[in-house]
């Protein structure tokens, strides 16, 4: 028997059982971390660099990528290193951290994501209050106030799971430490405060998605009364890159964490962790650059030769 006292380590979900495999894994998480770390970096520099890019939306826009960084950051290294090296463990302490960096960058790009809707919701509906309403200041105390309560979030959750005691075993059904799986080594009835808070949780994500959706409606009511064709295109070639995004994410994450017992499966449980958790941070980028054509142009602006072809 186990407990929390006496686990020094816990062993992840092995990602395959050949080397051949196992190598295949690494490369495509690899291909993943590569691909999130190119795409964030063009668009954080083309963001940074590009004055007509001073924006709220941008600025937002250069947050979500510092959180889905953050994210990609917090689980593909583990798993590529266990993927190369043949290994499972990842110490007590490291899985801590591991589960709180995730939840932290997790939980701050949707609370981002919202405010993102609402950015674009007072640009189209209310533009002529949307200096007032989103000044520099307004905009940088909303991402304070994402942040913060990311970090609030991730804080409570990690403080209350590890403080559960730790007795069926020490081995993960997960590539990496989450809440879940955490919770199925627990000998104590305490776990049902840590289900309350997930129930929790995921409530205050409906109530954030329901936002999302209803902001969205009023988007597209307002953006199919425009009569310039190229007005219209240009308001949905913003909003429509956000429902990519936020529709996938919240989705699968509710999925993963409230589908019935009776269907779950270890591979299963990794292919919608791969959805919700690598998928979304390496694909905004080509979301956003493709479907704005500001972020294109600022992309092209930064291409060696862009200013001798002008």
């Amino acid at each position: 028997m186990f407990n929390s006292s006496s686990i020094s380590h816990f062993l992840p979900l092995a990602l395959a059982d050949t080397r051949q495999l196992q190598l295949l894994h690494f490369c495509l998480f690899l291909g993943i971390s590569l691909a999130a770390l190119l795409g964030h970096g063009l668009v954080t520099s083309a963001v940074a660099c590009g004055h007509h890019l001073h924006s709220p939306m941008f600025f937002f826009l250069l947050n979500l990528a510092l959180s889905d960084l953050g994210s990609i950051c917090t689980t593909v290294p583990k798993a590529m290193h266990n993927s190369l090296w043949d290994t499972r463990t990842i110490s007590y302490s490291a899985c801590a951290a591991q589960l709180f960096f995730f939840l932290f960058f997790i939980s701050a790009e949707y609370f981002l994501l919202t405010i993102m809707c609402y950015d674009r919701y007072v640009s189209i509906c209310k533009p002529l209050h949307y200096g007032t309403l989103l000044g520099s200041r307004v905009c940088a105390h909303m991402a304070a106030a994402a942040w913060d309560s990311a970090f609030l979030h991730a804080l409570l959750h990690t403080a209350n799971t590890f403080s559960l005691p730790l007795c069926q075993d020490n081995a993960l059904g997960q590539f990496f430490c989450e809440i879940p799986h955490i919770l199925k080594l627990s000998c104590s009835n305490y776990y049902l405060r840590e289900v309350g808070l997930i129930a929790f949780s995921i409530c205050l994500g409906l109530c954030c998605f329901v936002f999302v959706v209803f902001s969205s409606v009023q988007i597209f009511r307002a953006v199919l009364r425009i009569p310039s064709e190229q007005g219209r295109h240009k308001a949905f070639s913003t909003c429509l890159p956000h429902l990519a995004v936020v529709s996938p994410l919240i989705s699968t994450a509710v999925f993963a964490y409230l589908k019935p017992p009776s269907i779950s499966s270890p591979a299963l449980d990794l292919a919608l962790s791969v959805l919700y958790s690598l998928v979304p941070p390496a694909l905004n980028p080509l979301i956003y650059s493709l479907r704005n054509q500001e972020l294109k142009d600022g992309l092209r602006k930064m291409m060696p030769g862009s200013f001798q072809k002008q």
